[in-house]
């Protein structure tokens, strides 16, 4: 088998579980967790791209927020709102703040359950 590659949602998604689980040693607790968020909102938001690039041709320049907003035009209301709320806090829980703890790992655990769901929903 060969291994996904980075820039597809598969190959994000595997690097989000493999932070997770710590095989990645060199970094600590909260980078991992910072960037397994990262990863994951990379992967909702090329989901979210295909899906759109799918019914309407031409986003390509659209912003991700713009695309976060019509994708209820090709998906059921509640998997576009449950996206933009998984985004918004993926968004929140990779940036880092000197006045705000990082994500804790049951939060972005729970993220990236969010986030296979939503890939589901959103490929097939």
């Amino acid at each position: 088998m060969t291994a996904a590659s980075p820039t597809s949602v598969a190959g994000l998604l595997s690097t989000a579980y493999r932070l997770l689980d710590g095989e990645l040693a060199d970094a600590t607790a909260a980078g991992r967790h910072r960037g397994a968020c990262l990863a994951l909102r990379t992967a909702l938001e090329l989901c979210v791209d295909q899906a759109l690039a799918a019914a309407v041709p031409g986003l390509s320049r659209t912003t991700g927020r713009a695309k976060l907003l019509l994708l209820h035009s090709v998906a059921p209301a509640e998997t576009a709102r449950r996206a933009r709320a998984l985004w918004s806090q993926l968004s929140l829980g990779c940036h880092y703040h000197l006045y705000e703890l990082g994500p804790t790992y049951e939060q972005v655990q729970g993220w990236r359950t969010e986030a296979d769901g939503l890939v589901r929903e959103l490929i097939l």
